[in-house]
C-alpha cells in the first residue's frame, strides 16, 4: 500500500429541501385547505477515525465529498425524507486543518483523532424548509407562502496524518534505522548503502522480553529539515507524538558528532515538544569502527549530548539487547499517566 500524510480535500453538506405549496383536493370536500409538508433535512459531514488505516492515500484519487440533500416536501403534509450523512474514515492519527486560501496549506486546527472511534461533525446539513401548512392561519386560511430549505455549508479542508508510535527512530541519511527497523521488527523496510533509501515512515511493532510497541522510523534528517528542506518538516511530524527518540548516529561516518548536532538542531528548530522529548543515543554500524577509535567516539559524543551512548550494529545485531531493554523500560515510564491528567477528547 502506497504512503500518503497529507491531501488537500472539498467538503458539502446537504442542502435543505424545500417546503411544499399544496392544498386538499378530494371529493365532497370543498376547502381542503392547505397541506404543504415540510422539506427534508441535509446530511451532515462526519470524520470518525478507525482501526486498519495508517495512510490518506484513498483521498489522492477522490478529493470531493458531498453528503445528501433533503428531499423536499410534499403534499398530504408529507415531510421530505432527510439527506444521508457523509462518514469520512481516517487513520487515527489524522489532523483536519482549515485551508486558510493562501497557499500555505492552511494553520486553524479543527481536529485532531488520536484514538479509535473519535468522531466530529465537520460540517452539518441544512434545515429542511416549511411547507404552506405551516403558514395556515385564523386570517390566512389559503397560504401560498413556503420556506426554501436551508443552504448547504463548505470548505476546503487539509489532512495531515501524523504517525502515533512507542518510540520514534531519528538520525541523519544512512545512518541505519531502517537496518535497525528490520532487526527488531519484521517490517521489512528497503534498505541500501547509499543515503535516502528510506523515501517513507515506517511503523514496526517490536517484541521483547514478553512486552511490545510501536517503533516509527522515518526518513533521514539533513540541515534546514525543520524549514521544509527534503520535507523534513513533515517527516518531523511523524515523531512528534512518540514517546521516546532513539538517536542512532553513523559511527563510520566522518563527522559522527557533527551529524548528531545537525538533526539535533533541527529538533529544537521544529520544537512542537520535540526539543526536550526524551532521547536514547546509540553509535550504529559500531562494527565497522576499530574498538579504540570505538570507545574515544562514544566518550566525545557522552560529554557533547549529557547521556549515556550506547554502541549497536544494526546489521550484526550486536549491541540489541541494552539498547531494547532501555527503550521497553523508557517507553513504559511514558505510557503511565500522571495523576490528574487524563481528560477526556475534544476536537481541538
Amino acid at each position: 500500500m502506497k504512503f500518503l500524510d497529507q491531501a488537500k480535500i472539498f467538503l458539502r453538506s446537504g442542502a435543505g429541501g424545500d417546503g411544499a405549496v399544496s392544498f386538499r383536493r378530494e371529493k365532497f370536500v370543498e376547502y381542503g385547505g392547505p397541506d404543504g409538508g415540510d422539506g427534508g433535512r441535509g446530511g451532515d459531514v462526519i470524520f470518525e477515525s478507525v482501526a486498519g488505516l495508517n495512510t490518506l492515500i484513498d483521498f489522492r484519487y477522490s478529493q470531493h465529498f458531498k453528503a445528501q440533500r433533503g428531499q423536499h416536501g410534499m403534499g398530504r403534509e408529507r415531510t421530505g425524507a432527510g439527506g444521508n450523512d457523509l462518514h469520512i474514515k481516517v487513520p487515527v492519527g489524522t489532523q483536519v486543518i482549515d485551508d486558510d486560501g493562501d497557499g500555505s496549506g492552511g494553520s486553524t486546527l479543527l481536529a485532531d483523532f488520536t484514538a479509535v472511534g473519535q468522531r466530529l461533525t465537520l460540517l452539518h446539513g441544512g434545515s429542511g424548509g416549511k411547507g404552506n401548512a405551516f403558514f395556515k392561519s385564523s386570517t390566512n386560511r389559503a397560504p401560498r407562502e413556503f420556506e426554501p430549505g436551508g443552504e448547504s455549508a463548505e470548505a476546503w479542508v487539509w489532512l495531515r496524518l501524523k504517525l502515533i508510535a512507542d518510540a520514534g527512530l531519528l538520525g541523519m541519511p544512512n545512518a541505519g534505522k531502517s537496518t535497525f527497523l528490520n532487526a527488531v521488527t519484521n517490517a521489512a523496510a528497503k534498505v541500501g548503502a547509499y543515503p535516502f533509501t528510506t523515501l517513507k515512515p515506517q511503523l514496526g511493532v517490536v517484541g521483547h522480553k514478553g512486552q511490545e510497541f510501536v517503533l516509527a522510523d522515518i526518513p533521514g534528517l539533513i540541515a534546514g529539515a525543520a524549514d521544509g528542506v527534503g520535507i523534513g518538516d513533515r517527516f518531523l511530524g511523524h515523531i512528534e507524538r512518540c514517546r521516546i527518540l532513539l538517536h542512532l548516529v553513523d559511527a563510520s561516518d566522518d563527522d559522527p558528532v557533527g551529524n548528531y548536532e545537525v538533526v539535533r538542531d533541527e529538533l529544537d528548530a521544529y520544537g512542537a515538544g520535540l526539543e526536550g522529548k526524551a532521547e536514547i543515543i546509540a553509535l550504529n554500524k559500531s562494527d565497522l569502527v576499530e574498538p579504540k577509535a570505538l570507545a574515544k567516539l562514544q566518550k566525545k559524543l557522552a560529554k557533547v549530548s549529557g547521556a549515556e551512548v550506547f554502541l549497536l550494529s544494526g546489521a550484526t545485531r550486536a549491541g540489541l539487547e541494552p539498547v531494547l531493554d532501555r527503550l521497553i523500560e523508557a517507553v513504559g515510564a511514558a505510557k503511565a499517566p500522571a495523576a490528574g491528567t487524563v481528560r477526556a477528547w475534544t476536537p481541538v
